[in-house]
């Protein structure tokens, strides 16, 4: 199905495109793995990746969702959207979905502190649209996406349990430290199992190294 078809098909089915605004310059491993579980989460026929411009990284993503080249604000209409911004005044609430199309994350990995990247490269792109947050800090964005969809699904915020800062154990000395909120789905974060021994791995030393020789 077409994206106009799929579009055209949404507006009679009670649900929305969940939309990432692809941001960072390569889909590395760690935004991979995020990618991969928001895919899971909402299921590929309803995740649009915009604005992908690398050939190889639309070849990477079209396993997952529907991938375009455009940014969203090519695609929807600015009143036909809810975009999720950490800084927007408001929190989002099941009724801001009545009459949309779309919620746009921003693909965009964690700062600490936050630099407020979403609402310069998403927010500021459609300034008529409504704008919202999930709570006072950065999530990630498979977190991001799995927030939206129960609100969209009449789930208060509320009532979605959420970790501030999440430990993951290496060995019996060390630990990886992240400090991003994390909801909580029976009791367990909202975070992909290949991320976790990703991060566990000696992997993403090797990763790092080959980005600092660059």
């Amino acid at each position: 199905m077409t994206l106009n078809g799929a579009v055209k098909n949404a507006r009679c089915q009670p649900f929305l495109f969940f939309v990432i605004e692809h941001l960072e310059p390569e889909v590395g491993k760690w935004l991979y793995f995020e990618y991969m579980n928001a895919s899971r989460i909402v299921g590929k026929d309803r995740l649009i990746f915009t604005n992908v411009k690398n050939m190889k990284d639309a070849e990477t993503l079209s396993g997952l969702g529907t991938v375009r080249h455009e940014s969203f604000i090519e695609i929807f209409s600015p009143e036909k959207i809810v975009i999720l911004d950490p800084r927007a005044p408001e929190r989002l609430k099941p009724e801001d979905f009545a009459g949309k199309e779309a919620v746009i994350i921003g693909g965009i990995l964690g700062d600490h502190p936050p630099r407020g990247r979403t609402r310069k490269l998403v927010t500021d792109k459609a300034p008529s649209s409504l704008s919202r947050n999930i709570g006072r800090g950065q999530f990630s964005i498979d977190g991001a996406v799995y927030v939206a969809k129960l609100v969209s699904e009449g789930i208060g915020l509320e009532s979605i349990p959420v970790k501030r800062g999440l430990r993951i154990r290496i060995n019996d000395k060390f630990e990886i430290y992240l400090p991003y909120m994390y909801p909580l789905r029976d009791g367990k974060p909202i975070i992909s199992d290949e991320l976790v021994n990703y991060l566990i791995s000696d992997e993403i030393i090797r990763d790092e190294e080959k980005i600092l020789r660059k």
